[in-house]
């Protein structure tokens, strides 16, 4: 069986319907600091593995590896199994978009296109991503970054895995929210200034797989966010590293101020 991204979509929507108090329970409980919240078998089960078998190998894909994060990423989506797209679009169908739009209680909310910054996302043993704050705005800098959806594919993926999520309400000296990268898992986080989040490092002989979008909207989801690009620290016992990240984001800043979008043009982005 085939299955196009409207087809998806409307199960998605299904499920999302079912849950739809729960979630808005969950995200409004949390909206004070990082709204988020996150569901469980989120498709059938032979969907969700079909999706995680439709994944490229790891040397097909973006190794990204700097002293800031250390994982594989993939976005020029012709040139992998159909499905993957399909998968992608689905959670940017109209009916998705505003379902999460009315869970999260925000104005209007789009998805992007172009998958900027979003995609697929492989993590490997030893793979890791540092806390960091996702750049405030789209490709354009025109709309603010507002929700960040993480669908996870990988079958039997166990906490003590690594390659988590991690939620920094309190900011970094306190302890996360780990949210586990379990298979047929969606995770949706807000995105603002106090947004921190992390990946921790994957010690499993497995790959975690992950299908990524993100919305944008006219406005932030605080009035009292500005411009900032994607900004990265250490972890809390990683002091020298967190003086360089920091040093690190206070040059791209400073480089943005003059060149509004930056040197040169970002390479992750799906050109059709």
């Amino acid at each position: 069986m085939e299955y196009s991204r409207s087809t998806i979509a409307s199960i998605i929507i299904k499920r999302l319907e079912q849950e739809r108090l729960l979630l808005q329970e969950q995200f409004a409980a949390s909206q004070h600091k990082i709204g988020f919240f996150y569901l469980d078998n989120l498709l059938p089960e032979k969907l969700a593995t079909k999706i995680f078998e439709a994944f490229p190998a790891i040397e097909n894909t973006v190794l990204r590896k700097n002293l800031k994060e250390y994982k594989y990423v993939a976005y020029q989506m012709d040139k992998y199994d159909p499905l993957l797209e399909e998968i992608l679009y689905a959670f940017q169908d109209e009916r998705v978009v505003k379902l999460v739009e009315g869970i999260c209680g925000f104005p209007s909310i789009f998805p992007d296109a172009f998958l900027y910054a979003g995609g697929l996302s492989m993590m490997a043993k030893g793979n890791f991503l540092n806390p960091h704050l996702d750049n405030s705005h789209d490709k354009d800098r025109k709309l603010w970054r507002v929700l960040n959806l993480l669908y996870y594919v990988t079958p039997d993926w166990e906490d003590s895995y690594g390659g988590n999520l991690e939620l920094w309400p309190n900011g970094l000296k306190e302890k996360p929210i780990t949210i586990t990268s379990k298979f047929n898992r969606l995770a949706v986080m807000a995105t603002h200034h106090n947004s921190w989040h992390s990946v921790n490092k994957v010690f499993a002989d497995n790959t975690r797989c992950c299908v990524s979008n993100y919305y944008f909207s006219d406005t932030p989801v605080r009035k009292t966010d500005t411009f900032h690009v994607t900004s990265f620290r250490g972890w809390p016992k990683q002091k020298i590293k967190n003086i360089t990240l920091q040093l690190d984001t206070t040059l791209r800043m400073s480089v943005r101020k003059i060149f509004k979008k930056g040197i040169g043009e970002n390479p992750h982005q799906y050109k059709k």
